[in-house]
């Protein structure tokens, strides 16, 4: 235990080193653990020389985009909201395995102008070195941008970040893992306003349902739900199987069904071929 204590503390002491030789700084945030740590840390190195840039998208909660405004506003962290474009690129609308590619292009695209009219040096965002192992295109866009990885590359994990963020009082420690809405609407179906709304309002509802890890797979006619392994007995009773089918009928879904997996993290590439999996964008 003492020597996780020791590794957490080298790793932090890398991590303000590294953001400290950034200079002024924009970081990419989105209030998830990673994004929001990263802020908070870069402001405690940086101050007044670091800002957080969250992007108003539709494929943003509002309610994650509400509890990162609130984060940052809780912790004096500096924060400009950006409107992005991506859902008016084709190459991103249709929905094939590049997509996150493009959104992070999009992303990057439109911080790099504001650094460059607002005397930034330079641009951070938070992947971690798990992040490493997975289907992640969007990093590929980040290499092509140059965009500082902090946090990776102080060796920090996922558990590092959300044991650090803890120990710091931060509340966000264990909230839950949050990709954008569009992650959740199967490859190759259109990406579009309507279909990330009707994920939005599905979402919203099976939180107020007392869920706390989920998601809600868009595969047109049929809605996949997934909910974490601890809280499938609550969903797998009959009562609530009835009202997951009210609410998802509703909401324009001709099947509703429940995945016996429960929640995975980026379940919807296993839909991938090899070779899809595999491409270098870029």
């Amino acid at each position: 235990m003492a020597m996780d204590a020791v590794s957490l503390a080298s790793k932090q002491a890398s991590l303000n080193a590294g953001l400290h030789a950034l200079g002024r700084t924009l970081v990419a945030y989105s209030g998830g653990v990673d994004s929001a740590f990263l802020a908070w840390s870069a402001h405690e190195v940086l101050g007044s020389g670091m800002l957080a840039v969250i992007a108003d998208s539709p494929s943003l909660a509002r309610t994650q985009l509400a509890d990162a405004m609130a984060f940052a506003g809780e912790h004096n962290i500096p924060l400009k909201v950006i409107a992005t474009s991506e859902l008016d690129r084709p190459e991103y609308s249709r929905n094939d395995a590049s997509r996150c590619f493009f959104c992070k292009d999009e992303l990057f695209t439109v911080m790099e102008e504001f650094r460059r009219e607002h005397g930034f040096e330079s641009i951070a965002y938070g992947v971690n070195v798990d992040d490493q192992g997975d289907f992640r295109p969007g990093q590929f866009a980040a290499k092509q941008h140059r965009i500082a990885a902090p946090l990776r590359d102080a060796g920090l994990t996922k558990q590092d970040i959300r044991d650090l963020a803890r120990a710091a009082g931060l509340r966000i420690w264990d909230k839950p893992a949050a990709a954008c809405l569009s992650s959740r609407i199967e490859y190759g179906r259109p990406v579009t306003r309507e279909a990330l709304s009707v994920v939005e309002q599905g979402e919203g509802a099976l939180r107020a349902l007392g869920f706390r890890q989920f998601r809600v797979r868009h595969h047109g006619e049929i809605v996949r739900i997934e909910i974490a392994r601890e809280e499938l007995p609550q969903a797998l009773d009959s009562g609530m199987a009835a009202k997951f089918t009210a609410i998802f009928k509703a909401l324009g879904f001709k099947f509703v069904t429940l995945d016996l997996e429960g929640f995975r993290s980026g379940s919807m590439n296993s839909l991938l071929s090899p070779e899809e999996l595999a491409r270098k964008i870029g």
